[in-house]
């Protein structure tokens, strides 16, 4: 038996670190996931406004730079019994959807294609014949020959001049590499595409919310008003010149939502398909753990009715989509946190399981002194905590939304998966995996992104008939407020079900705890034993090249992992090791 330690996890947010051992033949018999730096926002929220909260956990991250806000405000809302306007529902719903299109996007290209492509092969392409597999996939413009040739002669340029910058330390050359080096340079040139993509079609987050990343957030609401004039006919028509949002601002949201939504049919989509065709064997690796848990996301009426989601909330058990079970975030028996691996404590000891409600974040460290040194996997090992739903480990993500919407009949989700599934001549089954996340995720984008013109639809409707409210000022006055209060707040982030459990005292927070997506699926064993998602699905894998793990990094990536938890950085002796002075 050998070890092989992946660590750090690259083109990932944050600090992961992988141990795998293996048998005699190379295959993975076990794998560890461990978390390698500590989330303490929980404890510097302890005595702050409520109303606060949202500016420091949308710190947490800054690639899912919106969804712990909406998740923190509505937890406050939720405490507070606290209606919000339609219009702020519908523009929340568009930005946490953009949040969902720019990442899954930035993560295929920027983060994980470089597993399944090698950008060297990509230098021996012919031009015409990567035009023509373009024009073969999609309409996408960008499909000529010339502009090919411009592309591949800019990678040319990099590789001669032997500085490969980012590509550097790439597994160029891989047995496990298997794309013929047209398809290598139609995707290397999506890569690039996604770069400039990206930063234009973000700026809808500008728009509503004043900036990207971390945009602003209000209890409440949303904190953009809406400029309309009458226009003669009864109703109010946006004009420019008043406030954030003008008719101008509006119609640049259209814009950007028409790009992303545009890119992702025709590009992105097409791409995940046509290169999962070359790599059919990844459909039968990699699951997991069978079992697939969604918060839900994006409210059509209410806020807070669970009953009204987009994205459904629900549990499936052992791969049965026949059976959705009800989800209730407030049941203290259903969603708990574990410790017995992780590098905290509980009053009530190692073994216990808490509700984020009575949760407690209390570090502990107790892992490796010496650099490099191997984690003791009998010991607890990661500064992640354990969520378990009902005691069983879920997998949480891209892959849990699409198996929910189409267990649920969305037909859109239904009509993109059974043509994909067909073209790939695979089987529902084949979704669980390795290969089948990437699918799903492109899948997820796809419905989601394009449920955005509905709001919008929804949105300018109001406007038009003078509901102009984005802000319910009602219960800003904490004198208004119960002596106590609590509330849960929900989102689907681009990586699974976000949940926000906040306490609140005599108008100061006393409890808050983050359930976040990737603690569900990089979370160490539970107290049984039970691995999570991570730690299950590199089991059964076998490394071509020892020392080049690439096998490994598919898998994970595949999961589009965040690990952003990291808010401190200390030495074992728990000294303070950087300190950042902003002059």
């Amino acid at each position: 038996m050998s070890t092989v330690v992946v660590d750090p996890i690259t083109r990932i947010e944050g600090h992961l670190r992988i141990e795998a051992e293996t048998d005699a033949r190379g295959v993975i018999t076990k794998a560890y996931s461990s978390g390698t730096m500590m989330r303490g926002i929980e404890i510097i929220l302890l005595g702050r406004d409520p109303r606060d909260a949202w500016a420091f956990t949308q710190r947490i991250c800054g690639v899912c730079t919106v969804v712990h806000s909406v998740a923190a405000i509505r937890a406050v809302e939720n405490a507070l019994n606290y209606p919000i306007p339609a219009n702020a529902r519908l523009i929340r719903n568009i930005l946490a959807a953009s949040q969902i299109g720019q990442d899954q996007v930035v993560h295929f290209y920027q983060l994980s294609l470089l597993d399944w492509v090698d950008i060297t092969s990509a230098a021996k392409a012919d031009p015409l014949k990567t035009s023509n597999l373009q024009k073969c996939l999609s309409t996408w413009t960008n499909n000529s020959a010339a502009y090919f040739e411009s592309v591949r002669q800019k990678l040319v340029t990099l590789i001669n001049s032997g500085q490969l910058g980012l590509f550097a330390n790439g597994y160029w050359g891989h047995p496990e590499y298997k794309l013929p080096p047209e398809m290598n340079l139609m995707l290397f040139a999506h890569y690039l595409e996604a770069l400039e993509w990206q930063r234009k079609v973000i700026k809808l987050h500008a728009v509503f919310g004043g900036r990207n990343p971390h945009p602003n957030f209000v209890v409440g609401g949303v904190p953009c008003a809406i400029s309309a004039a009458p226009n003669g006919t009864g109703g109010f028509t946006p004009t420019p010149g008043f406030t954030a949002v003008d008719a101008n601002g509006l119609a640049l949201v259209k814009t950007c939502m028409d790009e992303m939504q545009a890119f992702i049919a025709q590009v992105y989509y097409p791409d995940c398909v046509a290169m999962a065709k070359f790599y059919k064997d990844w459909f039968k690796k990699g699951e997991g753990i069978g079992n697939f848990l969604t918060f839900g996301d994006f409210p059509e009426t209410d806020a807070n009715d669970p009953a009204n989601l987009f994205v459904p909330r629900g549990a499936i058990v052992n791969r049965d989509l026949s059976a959705i079970q009800p989800v209730d975030l407030n049941n203290p028996n259903e969603i708990q946190e574990f410790v017995a691996n992780s590098w905290y404590d509980y009053s009530h000891g190692k073994t216990a399981g808490l509700h984020p409600y009575d949760g407690e974040t209390t570090p502990n460290y107790t892992g490796p002194r010496a650099p490099y040194q191997n984690l003791d996997n009998s010991q607890p090992y990661s500064w992640e905590k354990t969520p378990r739903w009902k005691g069983k480990p879920m997998e949480v993500g891209a892959l849990a939304r699409v198996l929910m919407l189409y267990a649920k009949g969305n037909a859109p989700t239904r009509q993109y998966l059974n043509a994909a599934l067909s073209d790939l001549k695979q089987p529902l089954s084949s979704l669980y995996s390795t290969m089948g996340r990437i699918v799903a995720q492109s899948i997820d984008t796809r419905v989601i992104v394009e449920r955005m013109q509905t709001w919008y639809s929804q949105l300018m409707a109001n406007i038009a008939r003078g509901e102009l409210a984005t802000h319910n000022a009602a219960k800003f006055n904490p004198s208004t407020w119960p002596a106590s209060s609590k509330g849960v707040g929900f989102t689907e982030a681009p990586r699974g079900g976000l949940g926000h459990w906040v306490s609140i005292t005599n108008g100061k927070i006393s409890n808050y705890q983050c359930v976040v997506p990737s603690t569900w699926n990089s979370s160490p064993r539970d107290q049984l034993g039970q691995p999570s998602a991570y730690e299950a699905a590199l089991v059964g894998h076998s490394l071509a090249v020892a020392d080049q793990p690439l096998e490994i990094l598919r898998t994970i990536h595949s999961f589009n992992p965040c690990m952003a938890c990291a808010v401190h950085l200390m030495s074992p002796e728990g000294q303070e090791l950087l300190s950042v002075k902003v002059c």
